[in-house]
């Protein structure tokens, strides 16, 4: 029974989908002014487990996954370089997608950008100024927060006063607002101006918030099942799509908020505005896998602070390197027929503590701690009496089961050795009984340059990749 923590309610809810057998979720993506960095992908990270996971839960899952592909940043860099936005934002989709695959997520159904669903994103201002919820002033539309009382029901700060700003993404005092509270939902642009787009209320462009609601609201309905998203962007982000969306429908607008909590570096928390981040690219080009730095985000649960150091990534390499080992290690076990009681236990406890663990609010760490239970014990069994047939099928589906939803084994038709490879390796092996050690030694070496190394073990020779 899946139970996770709902922002909305504050406490651990059994999750029960508005239709049965199918999820409807919305991930809040990347704007795509610069690299996305791994405190970003913590969060992106997540929203792939929890994807994979409600897949192995039985569900259909029709995920949606926003690019921001306009705000005052790219407006500004844009201009700097004398380009158009999607010039501007063009490459850094790009290199996001990349970074993104190359992590192991696996594509959402839907990628909508922002400056794709303007239409949408109008015709929700137009109902909140029907209704009452906006309100216009100096040629820009706001959302009259005074008009929903629920406000604040997210994130629980309590409003004393007016406040002003609390985000740099926060609209202040630039325009003349009701109360400084309001956020814009439409910008005026100026004669000559660019970007702007031509609508009922007047030429302008859009505010950050209405984009998210427009976006997710034209894939999933005016109410569907989870939102999730960053912990940054609970308040003002989630806060206003809620305030926008619900004022606009008069229905529920997410039954389930998500958060991922903050990754940080050496115990502060990694953003670009105060420099201390790293990108995928930083550490790939440093030598370390994606394996390794997926492995990293997800070892703690997603509501618990992540430290990254660079001793943990090394760690994470490491294990992810004893993981794969393992699982080349019972391909190429010698087996006996049948099974062993034993060993059809610990796979069967390995399988039901891990799906307990991520029953349990996505406990990725608890989940990762069956599969090395698991791991001691089929090594214990193949150094002493060997695998059985049907053993090894069992350890190996649930190999693959674990990696349905983590993906922390990585592919396995990288292991495969070719055609070269292979001759070489049978070629040592055949100057070991001539006993030709010059050639033998010769071998090795040059299977080391190609990034194979040879162990030989009581069941002959092993190879793994470094």
């Amino acid at each position: 029974m899946l139970k996770f923590f709902n922002t909305l309610s504050r406490q651990q809810e059994e999750f029960q989908p508005l239709e049965e057998g199918k999820v409807r979720m919305y991930i809040c993506g990347p704007t795509v002014w610069n690299f996305a960095h791994i405190g970003n992908f913590r969060t992106f990270v997540f929203g792939d487990i929890l994807r994979r996971y409600l897949k192995f839960k039985g569900y259909q899952v029709t995920h949606v996954f926003n690019l921001t592909d306009i705000d005052d940043r790219i407006i500004k860099e844009a201009a700097a370089r004398n380009i158009s936005i999607d010039e501007f934002t063009a490459p850094y989709i790009q290199y996001f997608w990349e970074d993104f695959d190359a992590l192991g997520n696996e594509r959402p159904e839907v990628t909508p950008r922002a400056t794709h669903h303007i239409p949408e994103m109008i015709a929700i201002i137009e109902k909140l100024l029907e209704n009452g919820h906006a309100y216009e002033s100096d040629g820009s539309i706001y959302y009259r927060i005074a008009a929903f009382p629920e406000y604040g029901k997210l994130s629980r700060i309590k409003f004393e006063g007016n406040i002003a700003g609390g985000s740099e993404r926060v609209d202040t005092d630039k325009y003349e607002k009701e109360d400084a509270r309001d956020f814009a939902l439409w910008k005026l642009v100026g004669e000559g101006e660019e970007p702007g787009w031509d609508a009922p209320f007047g030429r302008g462009r859009p505010g950050w918030h209405i984009e998210c609601s427009a976006m997710s609201m034209r894939y999933l309905g005016e109410t569907f099942d989870i939102h999730a998203g960053g912990q940054d962007l609970q308040f003002p982000h989630h806060e206003n799509e809620i305030a926008q969306s619900e004022g606009a429908t008069g229905k529920l607008f997410s039954k389930y908020w998500i958060h991922s909590e903050f990754l940080k570096i050496d115990d502060v928390t990694m953003s670009k505005s105060k420099g201390n981040f790293f990108t995928f690219r930083d550490l790939w080009e440093q030598g370390y896998s994606a394996l390794a730095i997926r492995y990293l985000l997800l070892s703690v649960p997603t509501r618990k602070q992540l430290n990254f150091t660079f001793e943990g990534l090394k760690g994470a390499e490491s294990t992810v390197e004893r993981l794969r080992n393992f699982r080349q290690l019972v391909k190429e076990a010698k087996v006996s027929d049948g099974t062993d009681a034993n060993v059809a236990a610990a796979v069967s406890k390995a399988l039901a503590d891990f799906e307990s663990s991520m029953d349990d609010d996505f406990n990725t760490a608890a989940a990762l701690a069956a599969i090395h239970d698991l791991v001691r014990e089929i090594n214990t069994v193949l150094a002493g009496p060997g695998l059985k047939s049907e053993d090894r099928e069992a350890v190996l589906n649930a190999i693959g089961k674990f990696d349905s939803v983590l993906g922390i084994f990585g592919p396995e038709d990288s292991e495969s050795l070719d055609a070269e490879i292979e001759a070489l390796v049978e070629e040592r092996q055949a100057a070991r009984r001539d006993r030709n050690f010059a050639r033998s030694d010769e071998i090795r070496d040059l299977l080391a340059e190609k990034g194979i190394v040879l162990e030989d073990t009581k069941d002959g020779v092993r190879w793994k990749r470094k």
